[in-house]
């Protein structure tokens, strides 16, 4: 079978076979067919599509493609479950959802990935704890998640080691925002990880993948129908990000966020509604409790208790971070040479916010990705960032801005300015949680 004879057959428009899906998904885990090739056939499923049958065949194609999780050997005495989100701008929920849910009782093997486009990556913010296995042997990331009850890592190379390439090619080809492409790289994960339960936050609005909560109900209804027809319980939680999700955007200065929310100090409005609504869903998917607002109430004693925090940090010290991250976070992250304020041209009532122009200013500091193989500073982002219906002016910031130099403060200064919208009045707020599916 010649590759290029499946590029052009998706290129104008046809339906692949299950032979051409094994095709290509072998020769993504082998390596065999060239980066240049999968580009083109990314390039054509985002502008053709594919079925939803083929989306499946993909689905369960890659999570093939390595090994698969079996949990029964360790006896748990919780439910297996997880999350994914569709990816946004200042997202560090993940930081606090697996710990809240162990802390209820569920087992969290999370893995995760890098920063896709103007999305900041989970596995590129916990990179910035000191000493801190991202990528563990499947043995040990098994033995975290049973002792302690969560682990977040990184895709290694036995766990759908197809999906792992594609999405690394998707994140430098503006291929990323396929439905069918971004259900089969998320459930191909999940299905691999032994999932008994998954809930996805679905992202919407100008720094989400999914621009309209139209769009984000398609892609929900594909990762649910799609993860039905592999026997793995799904719900979805559609979320708003046409702002940034908590007051901080970058890597290094979302831990310390999620740190600071753990430890019950400062939890954001918005941020902590997002969070408590996904922790529900986890324990009704997972059967540990029957009703929302009791799954929430218990979610939320789980970090009033400190019982939150206890789990994250002694899953950070179980994958050879600091065993006092937790107390002495600040000390442990990286920090950047320059920072400052940045103030709006005009006082008023900030309105409306690009979060796309947002997450771009972070790429523009050195913070997000432009090619497949460009390190990271992970020290640069903003912190203290305004929400919407906030009058900001000469003494009430946008946000402060974390840079390498002067010059970088300066450029991204800049774009956040024009990525806010200063007003006379409030603009009406959106509900940050729209809409729950199951």
């Amino acid at each position: 079978m010649l590759f290029s004879d499946v590029i052009r057959k998706k290129r104008d428009g046809e339906t692949l076979s299950d032979a051409e899906i094994e095709f290509f998904v072998n020769g993504l885990a082998d390596e065999s067919i060239p980066a240049e090739q999968v580009s083109a056939l990314a390039m054509a499923i985002f502008l053709n599509s594919m079925s939803t049958a083929e989306a499946g065949k993909l689905t369960v194609a890659m999570a093939r493609s390595g090994v698969t999780l079996n949990w029964r050997d360790y006896e748990l005495d919780g439910p297996v479950v997880d999350k994914h989100s569709t990816g946004g701008v200042g997202d560090k929920v993940s930081f606090l959802l697996a710990p809240i849910a162990a802390a209820c009782g569920c087992f969290v093997p999370m893995i995760s990935g890098r920063g896709l486009g103007h999305t900041g990556g989970t596995l590129d913010k916990i990179g910035c704890i000191p000493g801190y296995r991202a990528t563990p042997d499947l043995d040990e990331f098994m033995k975290v998640v049973k002792s302690v009850g969560c682990a977040i890592i990184g895709q290694t190379a036995d766990l759908a080691p197809a999906d792992r390439r594609f999405y690394a090619i998707r994140d430098v080809t503006s291929t990323v925002e396929s439905v069918p492409l971004i259900t089969a790289s998320i459930l191909s994960k999940k299905i691999a990880a032994g999932l008994e339960g998954l809930v996805v936050d679905v992202k919407c609005g100008t720094g989400a993948f999914m621009p309209t909560v139209e769009r984000a109900r398609e892609l929900a209804a594909s990762i649910i129908g799609t993860a039905q027809k592999s026997r793995l319980k799904c719900h979805a939680v559609i979320t708003d990000m046409n702002q940034t999700l908590g007051q901080t955007a970058g890597n290094a200065v979302e831990i310390a966020e999620s740190v600071a929310y753990l430890r019950n100090s400062y939890r954001e409005t918005r941020l902590d509604e997002v969070v408590m609504a996904l922790c529900a869903e986890m324990l009704v998917i997972g059967g540990l409790e029957q009703d929302r607002d009791a799954a929430k109430e218990r979610s939320n004693n789980a970090v009033v208790s400190g019982k939150a925090a206890e789990v994250f940090g002694k899953m950070v010290a179980a994958l050879g971070g600091p065993a006092d991250f937790v107390e002495r976070y600040a000390s442990y992250l990286p920090q950047a040479p320059v920072t400052r304020p940045v103030y709006p041209d005009a006082s008023g009532y900030l309105s409306a916010v690009d979060a796309f122009a947002v997450g771009n200013a972070i790429v523009e500091l050195g913070g997000g990705r432009r090619k497949l193989d460009d390190t990271l500073d992970l020290a640069v982002g903003f912190t203290g960032i305004a929400a919407t219906g906030t009058v900001v002016g000469p003494k009430t910031p946008l946000a402060v801005v974390h840079a390498a130099t002067k010059v970088d403060a300066d450029l991204a200064a800049d774009l956040l300015r024009r990525a806010c919208t200063v007003a006379d009045s409030a603009s009406q707020e959106n509900p940050v949680v729209c809409e729950i599916l199951d």
